[in-house]
C-alpha cells in the first residue's frame, strides 16, 4: 500500500520550476522513509483513512476529467488537472477523503529544510522522538 499513497502524494505535490526556483515536490523530500516512519508511529485508523483517500484519488479521475482511468496510468498534464480537480470538488466526501492523503503529504513536503527555506521559514530541529512517552 505505501507504493500507492506515495503515487497519490506526488502527483498533489508535484515538483514546479517557477521564475527558474525549483520547488521540491514531495518525491524530492524524503517520502519513502517519512511513509515508512508515518505508518509505523499513525493509529491504524489513521493510515486505514489515508489508503481510503489514495483509493478515492486513483480511482475518480472519470469525475473530474472524464477520462476512465486510474490516476497513477494517467499522463502528467492530465494527472495535474485530476489533481486540481478532486481538490476542488463540491462533492465533500471526495474533498476530504483526498485530504486525509495530504495531511502526511504536507507534513513531510513542510519539513523539508529546502522547502522551508523557499518560502522563508527556519529549519526544524531534530525530532526528540518523546511525543509517545509525554503524558
Amino acid at each position: 500500500m505505501l507504493w500507492f499513497v506515495r503515487s497519490a502524494i506526488v502527483a498533489l505535490f508535484p515538483r514546479v520550476e517557477r521564475d527558474g526556483v525549483v520547488i521540491p515536490g514531495a518525491a524530492d523530500c524524503g517520502l519513502d522513509e517519512f511513509l515508512k516512519r508515518f505508518k509505523a508511529e499513525t493509529t491504524t485508523l489513521v493510515w486505514l483513512g489515508t489508503v481510503l483517500g489514495a483509493f478515492v484519488f486513483h480511482f475518480t479521475p472519470l469525475l473530474t476529467i472524464f477520462v476512465p482511468l486510474p490516476a497513477f496510468l494517467l499522463p502528467k498534464g492530465l494527472l495535474d488537472r485530476h489533481a486540481a480537480g478532486i481538490t476542488t470538488t463540491s462533492i465533500y466526501l471526495l474533498r476530504q477523503a483526498v485530504f486525509l492523503v495530504k495531511l502526511p503529504g504536507g507534513l513531510c513536503w513542510g519539513a523539508d529544510p529546502q522547502v522551508r527555506k523557499l518560502i522563508a521559514l527556519p529549519p526544524l530541529g531534530t525530532d526528540p522522538g518523546t511525543w509517545r512517552a509525554a503524558g
